[in-house]
């Protein structure tokens, strides 16, 4: 894809993967690879953003004798998703309208 993808539309579709259900960084990375290109390094510093803003809470549980750290979206998380809906759906528009109503 040409297009670049900035933090807030990450985290935006970091937040609408986890809304739906409690999800492992890995799983995280294999939901969204159908979707935009996404390494590791680029996901787990967004995690802790969002973590850090109180949006994602996390905790750990044991699978196979390792531990996978999960991620679950806050109230304010559903909160700031919903507001990056909203703008999203102004944002498409508006460029639908420009590029010729995609």
């Amino acid at each position: 894809m040409i297009f670049k993808v900035d933090n807030a539309l990450l985290e935006a579709i970091v937040l609408a993967v986890i809304s739906d259900t409690d999800i492992y960084g890995y799983k995280i990375t294999q939901e969204m690879q159908g979707i935009i290109e996404l390494s590791d390094s680029t996901l787990y510093p967004v995690l802790r953003r969002l973590r850090k803003y109180g949006l994602l809470e996390s905790y750990n549980i044991e699978y196979l004798g390792k531990t996978r750290c999960y991620y679950k979206i806050t109230e304010e998380g559903k909160t700031q998703l919903a507001l990056y809906k909203k703008e999203w759906a102004e944002y498409v528009k508006k460029i639908g309208g420009i590029l010729g109503g995609l």
